[in-house]
């Protein structure tokens, strides 16, 4: 009995020094999970601080834009730098016409870029490995270096002032058929094998086998390809003189040589450029996810 005594005592003692540890971990766990959210909360508000900023200025009179202290909503909100900026400008024009080649190029460069990636991925073909280096070199020249080339280049063949000025040059850029390759190699080569076994021809292969596993990838190359061309900037400019073929970032640039910089309609421009991409990616959003989550999970 007289031993028995100390033992409880010594079991009483570690479940009250294991239950002590179950708490301080549980209260470390809480204070890891708070600090993070905490940290998060943060890099939202950094991020969405100057779109806040932006939105609001584009629903103030220029002339309270600056004003101190600035007013957190302003009440009742003023519409007239949308209804300038689209009374007074070829902003829709430009909407047009940015989402007129951007979707153009995506359309055709997914599809031209997965044949290529499928002829280089699986076809025998003499010389690929070079072609293929070829493509990687390209894209380590920057844009820079091929502007007055290619302007000159299309100004030879008559194409300045026009849309396929605008459409062309981009589709030569190899890094969709550098992904689309990447893709297709992970794709077991017996399926192609059988296929030409029954008889089908390397195009049906494409659209019949390879088209609807490389899903992911299309959909992930579609989002970088539309995202490029919405924001693309330089060429754009360069290419295009005319008023009616501006895209929308050569547009809203130009709007601070017009009499000086309207911050208000400047606000209230660069708040209508992000509705199409912002819906664009909202709509996409969940496949573009569950695609490239699919893909990641395949390789």
């Amino acid at each position: 009995m007289a031993v028995a005594q100390p033992a409880r005592i010594r079991s009483s003692r570690d479940e009250a020094d294991l239950a002590a540890l179950v708490r301080r971990a549980h209260r470390r766990r809480r204070l890891v999970g708070a600090g993070r959210h905490l940290l998060l909360a943060l890099i939202t508000l950094v991020l969405v601080a100057p779109f806040y900023y932006v939105v609001l200025a584009s629903l103030k009179p220029s002339k309270d834009i600056f004003s101190y202290p600035p007013a957190v909503l302003p009440l009742p909100p003023y519409i007239g730098n949308y209804q300038n900026l689209i009374a007074t400008t070829g902003f829709l024009r430009w909407m047009v016409n940015t989402l007129f080649v951007a979707g153009t190029v995506t359309l055709i460069k997914v599809f031209i870029d997965s044949m290529a990636g499928y002829a280089l991925a699986k076809l025998q073909i003499t010389g690929k490995r070079l072609i293929f280096l070829a493509m990687l070199l390209l894209l380590m020249v920057p844009l820079g270096a091929l502007i007055v080339p290619l302007w000159s280049l299309v100004h030879t063949m008559g194409l300045i002032n026009t849309y396929p000025a605008l459409i062309l040059p981009p589709l030569a850029n190899p890094l969709g058929v550098f992904l689309m390759r990447q893709f297709i190699l992970s794709l077991p080569s017996d399926l192609e094998n059988a296929a030409r076994l029954d008889g089908l021809s390397e195009f049906a292969i494409y659209r019949r086998i390879i088209l609807p596993l490389i899903k992911p990838g299309l959909v992930v190359l579609a989002v970088i390809i539309f995202t490029d061309q919405f924001m693309s900037f330089i060429w754009p400019l360069v290419a295009t003189t005319s008023d009616d073929l501006r895209v929308l970032t050569v547009g809203v640039a130009g709007l601070r040589s017009h009499g000086g910089v309207d911050y208000g309609i400047w606000s209230a421009a660069a708040v209508m450029s992000l509705l199409p991409i912002g819906v664009f990616f909202f709509v996409l959003q969940r496949q573009f996810l569950a695609r490239s989550l699919a893909g990641a999970l395949k390789q």
